[in-house]
């Protein structure tokens, strides 16, 4: 029985893509970093669309190697297949978009790790695990990577099992133009040619542009190209036409190209045509490998293909499952894909587990972000609230112990060494950007008048925003509030950051079971869409409800709720989180004073070691953690 649907074969690469649009790669001033490669790509993008995909190839033991197994990782793509080359470096691709024709690229591919890959990586077990091969043309320019390539195919041919070749045609990358010549999509080559054709015969499905089948037929005029490709083999052969969609031959070549099967086309603003292809190929695998016929298979292979040319990069364009329906569904509302905001919330909330690796299904949190109560403590001075964070941190990390579920707030001014050393730990990560105590809102000043700052923050850090509110403010205050919140939301997504957005009612107005929900529709209405949402202890089921309601009806896809502490003491606590933990959205907790607040006066006046404060956090972090836990475990018994 096959646990894959498909395992792609060929090159990866870490894809550095200029990000400023409009000028020459020579004048580029910063990249952004993806995942790249055609098979890998390929592999990703079936991912995101509901199949269950591996990849093999061949990555450096070095940083941008690891950078690639974790994200196939997070896009749900089985490493298996995947050769850690310890001789060999990772391949490299710097890629611009300079208008709607030119997309330059340089590859960095001289002996690098996917190249390394011999028929002895070629595990036929695993082979056999898939129900299809996917390879790509590239891998067949080497004799050493056409040898493991072709190894696979025969394994999947004799084991009966489904084939697919996306020609992938790179000049460049077959010795016949220069390392400038990147952006190149046809050279006549008669010797690749030949290369082609003997092993055109081993597939079901071939797929390519009208000039990728030009190199595979040996002619510049596509249809007798075809015949010359239908004459070496009885594959289905998918012709991509670029604005004319595309077209799938399943017998003999017809005398027009249009006359095969086709499948709707959808009109968008091109972008980006890099890694359009492997979107592409990603929709009509899906159709294929699910049954469906071909018009159905090239409607998902044009709607992927379509994302893939509206935003930058590759496989952090292609569409999930979840996307690709409610587009359907709705329709193009305009052209430019990458601008539609609604469309776009959706890619990011069915993206997110691709960017982080996790769901957060549960967020047990210490929140040590305070600034201004720690200043306040007898005997506090920046160094000692530094190395006080630190000990906060160490606490989290000893009842996490290397589990998932555990999170942190904490802030970048005082706590700069414990929230820098959190990244990479696993850890959930919020960061604060309010100035303390502020209302209006008032931001750190490290932030920047633009928010610039962001570009410096980890990628896993969320940002946080406290805003005290209330429906009662007064409408210049609520206008002002918004338009900051919104702001900070904007700059946070632009940057691929989560938004985390704290509201406190209680502290400026009394408060029934309608306040915070009130509060919620509003920031929505402002267009606001928080990743999270960090809100009071209710004391009402109604309260929780009503919250709970506003934020599903505005965004069925938000990540969930935490719940505030306000210093509460911990019996009160176990009463709060009994009546949150019945609602699912609430995905934990982010308490802080209740667990430091002792230990903190007491290091800070020299009357508790390091070793004594860590442990009694970390003792009432574990237990407030157990008391959640069992809140949790208490509503699924009662629901059973």
């Amino acid at each position: 029985m096959s646990d894959l649907d498909l395992i792609t074969i060929g090159r990866s690469s870490v894809d550095l893509y200029g990000a400023q649009i409009g000028g020459r790669l020579e004048d580029m001033g910063s990249f952004d970093k993806y995942i790249g490669g055609s098979p890998t790509n390929i592999a990703c993008g079936t991912a995101r669309l509901g199949l269950k995909s591996a990849v093999i190839t061949g990555v450096g033991d070095e940083h941008m190697g690891r950078f690639i197994t974790e994200q196939l990782q997070r896009e749900g793509v089985a490493i298996d297949g995947v050769k850690v080359d310890a001789d060999r470096l990772t391949a490299l691709v710097l890629l611009g978009i300079r208008d709607e024709d030119q997309f330059p690229l340089i590859f960095y591919r001289e002996n690098c790790a996917d190249m390394g890959l011999t028929e002895d990586d070629i595990d036929p077990q695993f082979i056999k695990r898939a129900r299809a091969i996917v390879a790509t043309g590239t891998h067949l320019s080497n004799q050493q990577v056409a040898a493991a390539t072709l190894k696979a195919l025969n394994l999947a041919r004799e084991n009966g099992q489904l084939t697919a070749l996306d020609i992938d045609y790179r000049p460049n990358l077959w010795g016949v133009a220069g390392h400038g010549d990147g952006e190149s999509r046809f050279v006549e080559s008669a010797a690749v040619t030949e290369k082609l054709q003997a092993s055109l015969h081993l597939f079901d499905l071939i797929v390519g542009t009208e000039e990728e089948f030009h190199i595979a037929g040996g002619s510049t005029d596509t249809l007798a190209a075809l015949r010359a490709v239908r004459a070496v083999t009885g594959a289905t052969l998918v012709c991509k036409r670029g604005a004319l969609g595309a077209t799938a031959f399943t017998g003999d070549i017809p005398a027009s190209l249009d006359d095969g099967e086709t499948g709707p086309g959808f009109p968008i603003e091109v972008f980006n045509v890099l890694g359009a292809g492997d979107g592409f190929m990603s929709g009509l695998l899906k159709g294929w490998l699910d049954g469906e016929d071909w018009p159905v298979a090239l409607k998902y292979a044009n709607a992927c293909g379509a994302f893939a040319v509206s935003r930058h990069g590759c496989t952090p364009a292609y569409p999930t499952w979840e996307e690709l329906n409610f587009f359907f569904d709705r329709g193009i509302k305009q052209p430019d894909l990458r601008n539609d905001a609604e469309l776009e919330q959706v890619h990011w909330a069915s993206t997110r587990i691709t960017r982080t690796g996790n769901t957060w299904d549960h967020v047990r949190t210490f929140a040590f972000d305070h600034r201004s109560q720690l200043e306040e403590i007898p005997g506090y001075s920046a160094q000692k609230g530094a190395a006080f964070k630190e000990l906060c941190l160490d606490a989290v990390l000893q009842v996490a112990d290397g589990q998932d579920g555990y999170g942190i707030l904490c802030d970048n001014r005082i706590g700069r060494s414990a929230l820098h050393r959190a990244s990479g730990s696993g850890l959930w990560i919020g960061r604060p950007t309010e100035w303390p105590g502020s209302r209006p809102i008032a931001f750190e000043p490290e932030l920047g008048e633009d928010f610039g700052q962001f570009r410096e923050w980890a990628r896993e850090n969320i940002v946080k925003l406290l805003v005290f509110c209330h429906p009662t403010d007064a409408p210049d205050l609520r206008a002002l509030q918004e338009e900051r919140v919104k702001r900070l939301f904007t700059a946070a997504r632009r940057n691929g950051l989560e938004f985390l957005l704290e509201i406190i009612p209680s502290k400026v107005g009394p408060v029934d079971d309608t306040t915070t929900s009130q509060l919620i529709q509003q920031f929505y209405d402002a267009g606001v869409y928080p990743d999270w949402w960090k809100l009071e202890p209710f004391k009402t089921d109604a309260a929780w409800s009503n919250a709970v309601n506003a934020i599903e009806t505005n965004d069925p896809r938000t990540r969930g709720i935490v719940v505030l502490g306000l210093d509460a003491p911990e019996d009160e606590l176990a009463q709060s989180f009994a009546l949150a933990a019945k609602q699912p959205l609430v995905k934990g907790f982010a308490v802080g004073r209740t667990i430091f607040g002792d230990a903190a006066r007491a290091w800070m006046k020299g009357d508790m070691t390091d070793a004594e404060a860590v442990s009694q956090m970390a003792d009432r972090f574990d237990r407030l953690c157990k008391t959640w836990d069992k809140a949790r475990a208490d509503v699924r018994l009662n629901a059973a």
